[in-house]
């Protein structure tokens, strides 16, 4: 059985007043019609999806030559090192830790029989708190430790800042072919990190090995390209893998927006957005190795439409598209993501859920059949017989006609099993449904200047060359206030 979108408390007959009309639909479809046909354009032609980042819907049909490439690499280290530590931020972190809770066994690192002779995996890279880093490699023994460095240009600081540290301690301990416990993701041409690969396999064809970030292929719609050697070396069946994004990618092709999932998900919740002011989206994962997949989609989400800026479409001569921010047209919109966890935030934010403004909409991911059951014991208690599944799932429904009973608008992702097929699935379903969301709001969703700025403030602080001269005078005309009257 596939994945399912459960959409019933979306609509008026459900939350009364904040639900969706049929007379909203019918008003909306003829716009929708062409934002689909518009994306549909782009995706067949595969000039303009590298162009225009839209290179990732085209993954699921990867080489079988190259993910065999992925594969031998992944045995090697498997079979000799008996830590991986992973460096990377953005999806080249979240998508990385998303699978790893969704299709490792829980605890994975803790115990090896769970590993099935498979490495520790580690994360680094994806912030500046020195003391993590610093456990890391007072703890791992280096000799026995390989790294995956992941980083489009090279130039993200915190990714670089823990490369640094890394490669030294690697050196200190190894020696002068240090690098051959490295292997670097990134850009397959440009780029201060491709430089380096080029120059270290110069010296030694075994150092820095690399596979490349795809072009046409942004870091939060990238975990079927970067992050296959990760699945690859903790044994997930990648065929498995995109052949659930695969079969996603054909039901997402419908052109009846009415039946197609992913369009439709978009298409409820830009109405929800638009005419009853529900900004928040939440995504609340009923299981816990998926809490991680619903972190990953807020970076997706967020990055793509939280956008100053409409998009402006420019035409060449040859009908190739350029997309540009239309600086004339203020827009400030985007819903804003938010992730929690069922059952652990009933007991937090679901008061806010429920009783707090009713400005958001709940999206639950429910688990049909967990890998494994436990039965309560005894006899005479309300829980005595039941299973915790049974608990799940009850839970699940009792949160759904909290929020129902108090008009709460909220709909729900049935997944029959979290694996490597239904996990696919579910991930290319959200990167579709916020593709579309993105063509209904007129906006770019695949660039994200506004991180650019905390980038530029460091930069500048920091001395580096180059920075644009307009943004080095917005620096300095723009200066923090810090007034010790408001600092107590």
């Amino acid at each position: 059985m596939s994945l399912r979108f459960d959409f019933n408390n979306m609509f008026d007959f459900s939350v009364q007043g904040h639900g969706v009309s049929q007379h909203d639909i019918d008003e909306i479809l003829p716009q929708a019609r062409r934002a689909a046909q518009h994306l549909k354009k782009i995706i067949a032609d595969p000039y303009a999806r590298i162009k225009l980042n839209l290179e990732w819907a085209k993954l699921p049909q990867q080489r079988q030559e190259d993910i065999a490439g992925i594969q031998r690499i992944a045995r090697q280290i498997a079979k000799k090192y008996e830590n991986v530590l992973f460096l990377g931020i953005g999806g080249s972190y979240l998508g990385l830790k998303a699978a790893q809770d969704a299709l490792c066994a829980p605890y994975y690192n803790e115990f090896k029989s769970l590993r099935k002779k498979a490495p520790r995996i580690y994360f680094e890279g994806n912030n500046l708190d020195p003391d993590t880093l610093a456990v890391l490699l007072k703890n791992l023994n280096p000799k026995k430790t390989f790294v995956i460095v992941i980083s489009k240009s090279g130039e993200t600081t915190e990714t670089k800042a823990a490369l640094i540290l890394v490669e030294a301690w690697l050196k200190k301990a190894v020696g002068a072919k240090y690098g051959r416990q490295i292997l670097a993701i990134t850009d397959p041409e440009s780029g201060s990190l491709r430089k380096r690969v080029q120059a270290e396999q110069k010296k030694d064809i075994l150092s820095f090995r690399a596979l490349p970030l795809l072009k046409g292929v942004g870091g939060r719609f990238s975990e079927f390209n970067m992050g296959l050697m990760h699945l690859a070396i903790v044994g997930v069946n990648i065929r498995e893998l995109l052949t659930g994004s695969q079969e996603m990618f054909a039901r997402c092709s419908d052109e009846d927006i009415l039946k197609n999932p992913a369009y439709l998900y978009a298409l409820l919740h830009f109405i929800l957005y638009q005419k009853k002011a529900k900004s928040l989206a939440i995504l609340m994962s009923f299981s816990q190795t998926l809490k991680s997949t619903a972190d990953w989609y807020v970076q997706l989400l967020a990055e793509s439409l939280g956008k100053k800026y409409h998009r402006k479409i420019q035409v060449d001569k040859n009908g190739v598209e350029n997309w540009l921010a239309n600086h004339e047209d203020l827009f400030n919109r985007g819903r804003t993501p938010i992730s929690a966890a069922g059952t652990n935030d009933l007991h937090s934010i679901q008061q806010n859920n429920v009783e707090g403004e009713n400005n958001k909409v709940v999206t639950f991911m429910r688990v049909e059949k967990f890998k494994t059951d436990l039965k309560i014991q005894g006899k005479g208690d309300l829980l005595s017989g039941k299973s915790f599944c049974q608990l799940m799932q009850l839970a699940q429904e009792a949160t759904e006609w909290a929020l129902v009973s108090q008009n709460r608008p909220n709909c729900a992702i049935i997944i029959p099993e979290v694996s490597a097929y239904n996990w696919g699935a579910l991930l290319f379903f959200f990167q579709m449904a916020t593709a579309f969301e993105g063509e209904l709001l007129n906006v770019n969703a695949f660039d994200q200047p506004g991180v650019e700025g905390y980038k530029n403030y460091m930069y500048y602080k920091l001395g580096k060359p180059g920075i644009p001269q307009a943004v080095m005078e917005e620096i300095k005309n723009k200066p923090l206030i810090k007034n010790p009257e408001y600092i107590l």
